[in-house]
């Protein structure tokens, strides 16, 4: 015969402290499966659209038969020391890059070190080089993107100087400075402080040692 049992659930700030541990654990395990990643993404979209940098995309297959195009952005992390990340497409000169990027991120002192070696390198060479960045391997870190520069002018001559290695290392280093805001924001949304918000905005309950209840 069908019994009904009552169960006490609480909210995360009804719990005795390690009960609120075990719900916070429960999130990060679980409950904690968006794609997180999206504004760092689009922070480092406008970022590479205002380098010069075309990124590829890739076709992402949704529910009900639908697509979208997403950036060839890849990361993996954050515990082991293969970890980082990587992106594939097409970077040339743009004109005022350096000057837009720090309008665009004035604080960000890495991101100007970067586009002035950009500009530097396109200056010694009158403006005429790109670059074609593909990924290699099964790893994503800034070192499995290979990264072919050419000069495009119309009288093919050579890369002047240590252009082409100051173009490859700020690639390599706008990939790697990529893998530190996402580190930055997966830290702070899982943080103590972040996950209580958001099982205290959710409404989550739980049972009285912190389990997932309701």
């Amino acid at each position: 015969m069908p019994q009904v049992i009552a169960t006490t659930v609480y909210h995360l700030n009804e719990l005795p402290a390690g009960a609120k541990n075990c719900a916070r654990a429960w999130y990060r395990e679980g409950g904690f499966d968006h794609d997180w990643f999206d504004a760092v993404y689009e922070d480092f979209e406008r970022i590479a659209e205002i380098l010069g940098i075309r990124l590829n995309t890739r076709t992402v297959r949704l529910v009900g038969g639908h697509t979208r195009e997403d950036p060839c952005i890849w990361f993996s992390g954050f515990w082991s020391q293969g970890d980082g990340a990587c992106w594939t497409g097409v970077y040339s000169y743009r004109k005022s890059s350096a000057a837009d990027l720090r309008v665009y991120a004035p604080k960000d002192q890495t991101l100007h070190r970067i586009a002035g070696r950009l500009q530097a390198a396109q200056r010694q060479n009158f403006y005429q080089l790109s670059a074609k960045v593909t990924h290699r391997g099964n790893y994503y870190h800034a070192y499995s993107m290979d990264i072919a520069v050419t000069r495009d002018g119309p009288f093919s001559q050579e890369i002047a100087g240590d252009a082409e290695a100051i173009i490859v290392d700020a690639l390599r280093d706008l990939a790697s400075w990529l893998y530190r805001q996402l580190e930055r924001e997966y830290d702070y949304l899982t943080s103590d402080e972040a996950v209580d918000e958001t099982l205290i905005a959710n409404g989550y309950t739980f049972t009285e040692e912190g389990r997932r209840f309701g």
